[in-house]
């Protein structure tokens, strides 16, 4: 796991789910050609997170993005313009791999049987306030999750006032809060 998706995996940790990383979603034949990619390896979501109390699957991608020019609105709905965002601009790649996905979990008894199922994003990075606020919208109305810089600044803000864990987002919002001085 990369180290951005292991600051979002904590995040997640800390609001109640269970998570695997790189987890693996294991097509069948049919569904591969379903959703056109007959030769298909596994498809892998960055981070599947579980939450039992609310019986809800999230199915995160992270993309960092922190030096580069970040995710942008026509990255996530223009095809042509990027290859990264399939399951966001895809509706029936979507519905295949989160069926799938929840058939997986229920059947090895890692979530109750009829979840909500959500789809979620995690940036370091959003290129402008424009393509923020589009972002925020585009995924507000079809009831999927996005966490920009902002909200995972915020998070780890808060960190800063939790008790210890050893889990990198929490020890890297400590760090930056020693306030180390570096010598000249």
């Amino acid at each position: 796991m990369d180290s951005f998706e292991s600051v979002i995996a904590g995040m997640l940790r800390r609001q109640g789910y269970w998570v695997w990383p790189r987890f693996k979603v294991l097509l069948t034949k049919e569904e591969k050609k379903a959703i056109g990619r007959p030769s298909s390896p596994r498809w892998e979501i960055d981070l599947v997170g579980y939450r039992g109390s609310t019986n809800e699957v999230l199915a995160m991608e992270c993309k960092s993005f922190l030096n580069s020019t970040g995710v942008t609105l026509d990255s996530v709905t223009n095809s042509k313009s990027d290859t990264r965002y399939k399951l966001f601009r895809e509706p029936i790649l979507w519905d295949t791999v989160s069926q799938r996905l929840v058939s997986q979990l229920v059947q090895s008894g890692a979530c109750a049987p009829d979840p909500i199922v959500r789809l979620g994003l995690a940036t370091g990075h959003i290129r402008n306030g424009r393509d923020r606020l589009l972002l925020k919208e585009h995924f507000e109305s079809r009831g999927w999750i996005l966490w920009d810089d902002h909200d995972v600044a915020r998070q780890l803000r808060e960190l800063k006032t939790s008790g210890y864990e050893d889990e990198i987002d929490a020890v890297v919002a400590k760090l930056i809060d020693v306030g180390i001085e570096v010598a000249p």
